[in-house]
């Protein structure tokens, strides 16, 4: 299991809630109804890569810390 450094961006979010339902553990809405991160260990990777993924606005970024690669979303080539 990478160490992994979760961002969202609170101007793109929309308050959906997918990532809290994905990841309740990991992700909450603050006192504006934005996702934020509470404990980014708080769910195996791959369910905060599915998390993230679900945004719909894609507000989440997921970086690998170990290696700094961006694993979403994927970087633009």
């Amino acid at each position: 299991m990478a160490k992994l450094r979760i961002t969202v961006n609170k101007a793109r979010c929309i308050g959906s809630e997918d990532c809290v339902e994905t990841a309740p553990a990991v992700f909450q809405l603050d006192a504006d109804g934005k996702s934020e991160v509470v404990n980014p260990a708080g769910a195996p990777d791959a369910t905060i890569l599915a998390a993230a993924r679900g945004c719909p606005v894609k507000a989440i970024t997921v970086v690998d810390e170990g290696s700094g690669e961006q694993l979403f979303p994927p970087p633009k080539k």
